[in-house]
């Protein structure tokens, strides 16, 4: 089986071309046509917040957005700033505490936003699908509006992977989305939780907060023959963000504990699976 030389796809998760001796995806060949600036990237994030004078952080509470928080908070010294985490229905406790310790040790407001997305959870595990997308679509729509309300411009997320060659983006209503971590490796992310009273959650999957993500790489896994996050994380390793080694670890087929899955059918009303 090929895999590419650059990131961890292979012929499972992309299609790929042999150039100059070498397997290459063709993501990466656009990688190497269009090639992203990580320094310009983070030129420009710079330059976007020094404008930001009241902001909220789209904080679930995990490892990514307690960095987002952090920087906001101790390093762009945002005035006016309030963490806000949906709780989607099958959040782990532990994560909520969690989130709520960090914020308060960080002296920043923590608003928590209780929803029940089980019929996008249950869908996505009766068919085998990754539910990160919709889930991702439907949070975000709700701190847009949540933002309207409030009267801020600004929602700042943890994400690492920036929009196309720059980290922000307009949305309706002239909200602007800000990925805070925009090209930021790993060990920069780690350095700096390490500063913090943050407590890893012991959970299945590419997540310290999410409990459904570990069922549902398990299904998909036992479907597909591999995980949902391979083309995110093949992104991190393409532009220098994560190691081979660890890129390949994480995607890994994940061993669910049989308390995690009880909770989740319980949750979801899914007992047959």
């Amino acid at each position: 089986m090929l895999k590419c030389s650059l990131c961890v796809h292979d012929e499972r998760t992309a299609k790929i071309d042999v150039i100059d001796g070498k397997p290459l995806c063709r993501e990466c060949q656009v990688y190497l046509r269009y090639p992203i600036e990580r320094e310009a990237v983070r030129r420009e994030l710079e330059e976007l917040m020094e404008k930001v004078d009241r902001a909220i952080v789209a904080y679930s509470g995990g490892k990514d957005s307690v960095v987002a928080l952090y920087l906001t908070k101790e390093v762009y010294r945002v005035p006016e700033l309030e963490a806000v985490m949906v709780d989607h229905g099958l959040m782990a406790g532990q994560a909520i505490e969690n989130a709520e310790r960090i914020a308060k040790h960080l002296g920043v407001q923590f608003t928590l936003l209780h929803y029940d997305y089980s019929d996008i959870f249950r869908e996505a595990l009766l068919n085998a699908q990754s539910p990160c997308r919709a889930c991702s679509r439907r949070t975000m729509e709700k701190l847009r509006k949540y933002t309207l309300r409030k009267g801020y411009r600004y929602i700042i997320t943890g994400h690492e992977l920036p929009f196309g060659h720059h980290p922000h983006r307009l949305m309706s209503g002239g909200i602007t989305q800000i990925r805070l971590l925009s090209m930021m490796t790993e060990e920069e992310r780690f350095e700096i939780l390490r500063k913090l009273p943050f407590e890893f959650l012991e959970l299945p999957g590419y997540t310290t907060n999410c409990l459904v993500l570990g069922p549902a790489l398990e299904r998909y896994w036992g479907k597909h023959g591999h995980s949902f996050e391979q083309r995110r994380i093949a992104a991190l390793v393409r532009y220098g963000l994560m190691s081979r080694e660890k890129a390949e670890k994480e995607l890994e087929r994940p061993e669910v504990p049989e308390w995690q899955w009880e909770l989740v059918r319980r949750k979801l009303d899914l007992n047959a699976l």
